[in-house]
């Protein structure tokens, strides 16, 4: 059963009108929401939709969501990403992460983006294990800041990958292969940590107020450190690291 959390779809070639400016239809993306609380869910329904995105449907708990894209496919309506809590009825254990697994080897053409209230490793392993294409883990407190969690929801609605800083730093500070990265400077530590963030070169030459010429060497010099090829897209720069750390 869906429970369908916003207006008609907009057609084709025109714009929807939305706190964020206008937005090309091209560029919106269809969401399922996957969250217990009530207020929780009409609210990031709320703030995702007055940007110009589509909420297709919103529900409580792991079976519902598992239910509603099967629906959903059967239409041939799949979303383009799924934003769910790790924590869901009816014990509020990992139904909603498990939820987010089978999702991901029965549709990987939809991403999936988990919120959780604190860093759980393993979880964030289980969802990686594999491919980190068109996939996300943020905690909760992310969503205060509006901007960075609709481009959080959208990148990895494309395919792209965002990881909370936190989950990033355990990942990579509990790895098994710390002698190898032993072998990185700090700078090239930190542009590790925002490759698996999944932001692109330039993003991270902002963030590290460096050029992107700096950064294209960092990138090159971690991958040879760390045995690694580049490969063309961001996200699959991610994978070819998350895969390392984790294998």
């Amino acid at each position: 059963m869906l429970d369908p959390t916003s207006g008609p779809a907009t057609r084709a070639g025109s714009t929807r009108q939305g706190h964020g400016g206008p937005r090309d239809v091209e560029d919106r993306v269809r969401v399922v929401i996957a969250e217990d609380s009530v207020l929780l869910r009409e609210g990031l329904t709320r703030l995702l939709t007055d940007r110009g995105h589509e909420v297709v449907a919103g529900v409580g708990d792991g079976d519902a969501l598992i239910k509603t894209i099967t629906e959903l496919d059967g239409q041939d309506l799949l979303p383009d990403v799924v934003v769910a809590d790790v924590r869901m009825p009816p014990t509020h254990t990992d139904e909603g992460v498990r939820a987010a697994v089978q999702l991901r080897k029965a549709h990987p053409g939809v991403g999936v983006l988990v919120l959780s209230q604190y860093v759980e490793e393993r979880y964030a392993t289980e969802l990686l294990a594999g491919s980190s294409r068109g996939v996300g883990y943020l905690l909760k407190d992310r969503v205060a800041d509006v901007r960075e969690f609709v481009d959080a929801v959208v990148r990895v609605a494309r395919g792209g990958t965002a990881l909370d800083p936190e989950v990033v730093a355990q990942l990579l500070g509990r790895s098994r292969k710390q002698d190898v990265l032993a072998g990185l400077t700090p700078r090239e530590r930190e542009v590790l940590g925002l490759m698996a963030e999944g932001r692109t070169n330039s993003a991270i030459a902002r963030q590290l107020v460096v050029s992107d010429g700096a950064v294209e060497k960092h990138v090159s010099n971690i991958f040879m450190k760390l045995g690694l090829s580049p490969s063309d897209g961001d996200h699959r720069r991610v994978l070819a690291v998350l895969t390392y750390l984790n294998s």
